[in-house]
């Protein structure tokens, strides 16, 4: 390797997996990945002949790959239902087969905001939609560890991050509105704090990431804007202004992988605002947003937000 190449491609040579991939911060961290020279294996349930229960054909994991690939990387896209244990299995083979190493892990899967409902208590709720959230977000990420984390500890350095929505400081003392949705996002949290734990005599690092008000494909729809308007929104919901691209999210996690000194987050709770001030990286339009610094602004005053910006 050059020494333009590990200038500009810093994790050239890095084998990747983001687990959940198919749109929102999965693909943001796929491309970002890519971007910085990583092969990336991007997996998901939508692909161009087969749409999962989130029913949105516009978002598959084979645009995903070809993302990661035009950003600069090598992008693989293997169709995967991560509650399926031997779907799960056979991708964790096809790595080793092909790559003989696994250096990232992102846990990333969900797919249950269709099954979100605020604004009901846990006994006048779905309870079959509930218990569908917590294995889309719980059980996912369990069988995606179990199954990858023996060929990640196979080389020094590794890194799991979990995916998450809020950090322990906020999900710690804050109900996230609906019980299932609560478990779902605070699970991630504990997941990286004892696969620290765990880790740590392999010399791999685990932390949990959540972005903030991600403009995930899902939300610009729900609030009737794209990315390149998003700011119509605002008017309506002012908070929306700290809202971020999920190019954010990506370049936290890219900033992660190719920092040698990474094992000093292990276990740790992070946010891609709080990351992007330790290492300089800004969001798609040359902003910093921190959104979880606003909220907690919101919470006893009336913040600019331009301060968080």
């Amino acid at each position: 390797m050059t020494t333009e190449t590990r200038e500009t491609k810093p994790l050239h040579g890095r084998v990747c997996l983001v687990a959940g991939a198919t749109r929102g911060a999965g693909r943001g961290i796929a491309v970002q990945l890519g971007a910085a020279g990583a092969t990336v294996y991007v997996t998901g349930r939508t692909t161009r002949e087969k749409v999962s229960e989130v029913g949105r054909a516009t978002e598959t994991i084979e645009e995903t790959a070809e993302l990661v690939t035009a950003a600069g990387g090598e992008g693989i896209a293997v169709p995967t239902d991560h509650l399926e244990q031997d779907q799960v299995r056979a991708l964790i083979d096809r790595i080793d087969r092909e790559r003989g190493r696994l250096d990232v892990l992102v846990n990333d899967v969900w797919g249950g905001e269709h099954l979100l409902v605020f604004g009901k208590k846990t006994w006048e709720n779905d309870l079959d939609g509930g218990l569908r959230m917590l294995e889309l977000g719980i059980r996912t990420h369990v069988i995606t560890s179990h199954t990858a984390l023996p060929l990640l500890i196979r080389n020094p350095g590794g890194l799991v991050v979990e995916l998450t929505d809020g950090t322990t400081e906020y999900n710690g003392t804050r109900f996230r509105e609906n019980l299932f949705y609560d478990l779902a996002k605070n699970a991630p949290l504990r997941m990286a704090f004892g696969l620290g734990k765990e880790l740590e005599e392999h010399g791999a690092t685990a932390v949990a990431l959540t972005p903030g008000w991600l403009r995930s494909e899902q939300m610009l729809a729900a609030f009737g804007v794209t990315e390149e308007n998003w700011r119509d929104a605002v008017e309506k919901i002012p908070g929306f202004a700290v809202a971020e691209s999920p190019a954010y999210v990506g370049r936290a996690v890219a900033a992660l992988a190719a920092d040698a000194d990474r094992h000093r987050w292990n276990g740790q709770s992070l946010s891609s605002g709080q990351l992007a001030k330790e290492y300089g990286f800004t969001d798609a339009d040359g902003s910093q947003p921190d959104a979880w610094g606003y909220m907690f602004a919101d919470e006893t005053g009336d913040p600019d937000v331009n301060d968080y910006r």
